[in-house]
């Protein structure tokens, strides 16, 4: 008996082969369940992942021209994509109000928001950090600062 352990044990370890069986030579495949013995559940082997791969990230440049547009600005940040906002050209009042509507929507998100130049705004998701290197020269002005 203990022989038998130990061919087993070898086995295992992969030191010897397998014994054939008569039911295998004759095309029969054993399992578990036919010695009698409970099935082994099956191990699902994980997916391969690289490390150092990484996506390439796509950031959308919106320069509103109504208000309607703002809808397809806060998708794109539901879609976990940055946003530049360019509003040099917009009306003081319609500028403000799509300031406003994405803040919201960016809050929402556990997104961040920083002013890039007069009138441009970069609005990201949670998935983006900003790093500001630049030293804030507006910040007694407030982000309407330009507008005046």
């Amino acid at each position: 008996m203990s022989s038998r352990f130990m061919d087993r044990v070898l086995t295992f370890m992969g030191f010897e082969e397998e014994p054939v069986d008569e039911g295998r030579e004759q095309g029969e495949h054993i399992t578990e369940e036919s010695k009698g013995l409970p099935a082994k559940p099956k191990k699902n082997k994980g997916q391969v992942v690289s490390l150092h791969a990484q996506r390439q990230m796509r950031v959308t440049v919106v320069e509103p021209t109504s208000f309607d547009d703002v809808q397809g600005i806060a998708d794109n940040l539901k879609n976990r994509r940055p946003v530049i906002i360019n509003l040099e050209q917009a009306e003081p009042g319609l500028a403000k109000r799509v300031v406003d509507f994405v803040s919201g929507a960016t809050y929402a998100l556990d997104g961040s928001m920083q002013k890039v130049g007069k009138g441009i705004f970069l609005f990201v998701p949670s998935n983006v950090d900003i790093e500001n290197e630049a030293v804030n020269q507006d910040k007694d002005k407030g982000i309407f600062a330009w507008m005046k």
